[in-house]
């Protein structure tokens, strides 16, 4: 059980194109969200679906892939770990965020599919 410990598995779609960022370092770093989805009916029988937003960070070759590969809109399941950090913005109000480290992306729908999906 211990492989199990803060592990996260989602499949959604890209919520925007990503932007990669190269460091001093040289290191690769890409940002984005991934945008999940939940269908359910509600007491009246109604079909609701349901949207909840995710902060995905991606380093060096997995961010090289995301970048090639998928656009706003692109079907992917991810596996990664769950952070948070916080920071301060330009008036030194404290913010804090959590995001998903992304260590395994599988590139979901067609094959032929456009980068732009």
């Amino acid at each position: 059980m211990s492989t199990l410990r803060n592990k996260v598995q989602l499949i959604g779609n890209l919520g925007n194109d990503s932007e990669m960022t190269i460091l001093e370092n040289g290191k690769k770093v890409i940002r984005f969200s991934l945008a999940t989805n939940e269908n359910y009916k509600n007491a009246k029988g109604e079909k609701i679906q349901s949207t909840d937003w995710h902060n995905m960070v991606a380093w060096n070759k997995t961010a090289e892939v995301i970048e090639k590969y998928a656009g706003k809109g692109k079907e992917m399941a991810i596996g990664g770990k769950l952070t948070s950090r916080s920071y301060k913005t330009k008036e030194g109000e404290k913010r804090y965020i959590t995001e998903v480290i992304v260590s395994e992306v599988l590139l979901l729908g067609n094959k032929n599919e456009n980068k732009a999906a």
